[in-house]
């Protein structure tokens, strides 16, 4: 998928409950209302994320060093407010044809279609710029989500013990979850 056709896709989305959604790629001018989004993260939910994304110099160092080549990352908008962000961050040399996934949504938009139907897009978007695999880590214990990626055609390739660290040093299993984009079939 070119530069161009990331930063000119969009896709309107309609939630179970009728609210319509515009899926686009994250530009650099989406600075303050990625602020505004990650700024209302509660506690509980950051405790679960890779970075302080409440650091204002992380969400600047996201829009400045935006490359979508190395991570593409995909919002969710209603009207002008995030309601969620969700990224194919992607491998180089020997793992070029994986990308891992990553996804996080306001609370009051959860459990409303939105996570599945922007995994959906994400794939759409992994199969044009020839990806092959994507990797996605869950806690183990957060079995709906797992089940909603399997439902997506995602495989549980192991569970890892102890693999997640919170801030305060207790760690839970992970779910290692892989979805294949190559067919598998023969052809003929």
């Amino acid at each position: 998928m070119l530069v161009k056709e990331i930063e000119t896709h969009r896709d309107v989305i309609t939630l179970k409950d009728g609210v319509r959604v515009l899926l686009r790629p994250m530009v650099r001018e989406d600075r303050q209302h990625l602020i505004d989004f990650f700024s209302a993260v509660a506690d509980d939910d950051l405790r679960y994320m890779r970075h302080n994304v409440k650091n204002q110099a992380l969400i600047n160092a996201w829009c400045d060093e935006l490359d979508y080549n190395k991570v593409l990352p995909l919002l969710a908008l209603v009207k002008d407010r995030i309601v969620g962000c969700a990224s194919l961050n992607f491998f180089e040399g020997p793992k070029r044809h994986v990308a891992e996934y990553r996804m996080f949504l306001a609370k009051d938009f959860r459990k409303r279609g939105l996570g599945m139907k922007m995994t959906r897009a994400l794939i759409d978007m992994a199969r044009k710029q020839d990806i092959r695999i994507i990797i996605g880590e869950v806690i183990a214990e957060q079995t709906k989500v797992v089940r909603a990626f399997e439902q997506l055609g995602f495989e549980s390739k192991a569970q890892l013990e102890d693999f997640f660290m919170f801030p305060d040093g207790d760690t839970c299993d992970v779910a290692y979850l892989v979805l294949n984009l190559q067919s598998k079939g023969e052809e003929f």
